[in-house]
């Protein structure tokens, strides 16, 4: 390894199974899942207190549907908002409004079809709450700076001379990762000097809260969006300023305040308390591998990218999301850590399309900004909700299609009814938790669910849809029949992983492929 521990640390007596690096969305995403696994988890943070940081404006659709499952969704919806309406401005003037979700809606298989406004710092609060519930904790002021790994284990020394001994490391610690950096794994890619943005939290006097304003002239931008749950809070970004010889000025309150006046024809003083400064600089990096034998990457730590579509904490809350069941069943069966490099084979494609479409989106906004009445609106598009993103190449998609879905795909929701009790349901609160699913369309897979609740216990959960099974759904409307396109009159298996993506497809008679993938995935080596 390029750093070791240093040998005036002493490490744990016995190692944690594991040990995360980093509280932003991404590491507590990740601690949550493993948490309610009833794995052991211990996260760390080098910052001696939370940060207050407003950079991400909240999960996209498919991060809806992981926080849904984590159980704190409807947290999230209270605290935060939907994407408000985007008004344009020419010459300080408004000349167009655009709500890009203005045509979408929930449907039976997509509940979430827009994402919600919520500041990051906002988000962290409700998922660290949610970590407590299951008595875990942050533990701050605890920085990484080195690494050794053994057999059996890793030790990570901290910069206080303690150290900490863990079973598996996950480096969740953003773009300048220290775990990236002791791994000695590159981060090739590159940064565009010339796309630069000013940014931070303000507060501002006389603007309608229900608006996204966004001021865009020649020379530059402006733009200003509420923070949900503040009563004056709004998120800055503009274009920077550039001193006599060209080079960026530094933000401040009182750039922000000239960066106003100019670019808005209003008062600059009507802009107050600047805090949360930064300057961003599009990077398009990527790691080149996810996992270096007993510690892995995530979120920013494996890739950074455009922030048009905003595609970034969402990305790694993903990640985390594709990750801890696997980390969960690597750490409860020894015998099988092969597992884990599923997790680089099907998450690196995803970082890389990621680097992809954010750039085309940029591309597109910096072209239509150059119209009257261009705007971010542009940066979203349907592959921006994160809803078609599948593992169709994995090596855990092997078995199965119908006519609307495969063998990698995320499952899709739907309302239906529980059988016994007549109470409206819906496929997501099946899924729910940490075991896979397995749904059985008609009569034929009663025996198939049987066996499989059976055989494996806690690990799956059976459901039949009208099959007169355990724990049957009622599919009245013949909504879950149309979203795994399960022809009426035939029997369908279906299996659900834990992060909510299709296992395998097999029809009733060719049940015997459910036992198959389960028992595979104890063996992987």
């Amino acid at each position: 390894m390029p750093a070791t521990a240093p040998t005036a640390a002493t490490p744990d007596p016995d190692p944690d199974p594991v040990l995360i690096v980093g509280s932003g969305p991404t590491g507590l995403t990740l601690a949550c899942d493993l948490a309610r696994r009833s794995v052991g988890v211990r996260i760390i943070d080098k910052s001696p207190e939370f940060p207050r940081s407003s950079r991400a404006k909240g999960p996209n659709p498919r991060s809806l549907e992981v926080l849904e499952d984590l159980g704190v969704v409807n947290r999230v919806l209270a605290v935060g908002s939907a994407p408000l309406i985007m008004r344009k401005y020419r010459n300080g003037l408004p000349v167009a409004d655009a709500d890009p979700f203005e045509s979408s809606h929930p449907t039976p298989d997509v509940p979430y079809d827009r994402g919600a406004l919520i500041a990051q710092w906002q988000l962290e609060e409700i998922l660290r709450d949610r970590l407590a519930e299951y008595g875990v904790h942050v533990e701050l002021g605890s920085e990484a700076v080195g690494l050794s790994q053994g057999p059996e284990s890793v030790t990570v020394a901290l910069a206080d001379g303690r150290s900490i001994e863990a079973r598996y490391v996950v480096g969740c610690d953003g773009g300048h990762s220290a775990v990236r950096k002791l791994l000695g794994v590159p981060f090739e890619g590159k940064t565009a000097e010339e796309q630069s943005m000013v940014c931070g939290d303000v507060e501002v006097d006389g603007l309608d809260r229900g608006i996204w304003h966004q001021w865009f002239d020649e020379d530059g931008a402006v733009l200003l969006c509420p923070i949900p749950g503040t009563r004056t809070g709004w998120w800055f970004q503009a274009g920077p300023e550039r001193d006599a010889a060209g080079a960026l000025v530094p933000p401040s309150l009182e750039s922000f305040q000239r960066l106003f006046a100019k670019h808005t024809g209003l008062p600059g003083d009507r802009l107050s308390h600047a805090t949360l400064l930064s300057t961003y600089r599009v990077n398009e990096r990527m790691a080149d591998r996810y996992r270096v034998g007993r510690v892995l990457l995530a979120g920013d730590a494996a890739h950074v990218h455009s922030v048009a579509g905003g595609l970034g904490m969402n990305t790694g809350i993903q990640d985390a999301f594709n990750l801890g069941w696997k980390l969960a069943r690597v750490v409860e069966d020894r015998s099988a850590p092969g597992l884990l490099d599923t997790y680089e084979e099907e998450r690196l494609p995803v970082a890389s399309w990621t680097l992809d479409i954010t750039a085309e989106r940029l591309r597109a906004t910096l072209e239509a900004i150059r119209q009257p009445s261009g705007g971010l609106d542009s940066a979203i598009s349907g592959d921006t909700a994160g809803l078609g993103l599948g593992y169709h190449w994995s090596s855990l998609s092997t078995t199965g299609s119908t006519p609307r879905l495969r063998a990698g795909d995320r499952a899709p929701d739907a309302p239906c009814r529980n059988a016994g009790t007549g109470a409206p349901t819906r496929l997501f609160e099946a899924f729910a938790g940490p075991h896979f699913t397995l749904l059985g369309f008609g009569p034929d897979t009663a025996e198939a669910l049987r066996a499989a609740e059976a055989a494996y216990g806690d690990a799956v959960r059976a459901y039949g849809v009208d099959a007169g099974a355990p724990h049957d759904l009622t599919d009245d409307a013949g909504h879950a029949r149309t979203a795994y396109g399960a022809e009426p009159g035939t029997g369908l298996l279906v299996l659900v992983r834990p992060d909510n993506h299709v296992a395998l497809i097999a029809p009733a008679p060719e049940s015997g492929a459910v036992g198959d993938y389960l028992d595979r995935l104890g063996r992987t080596a």
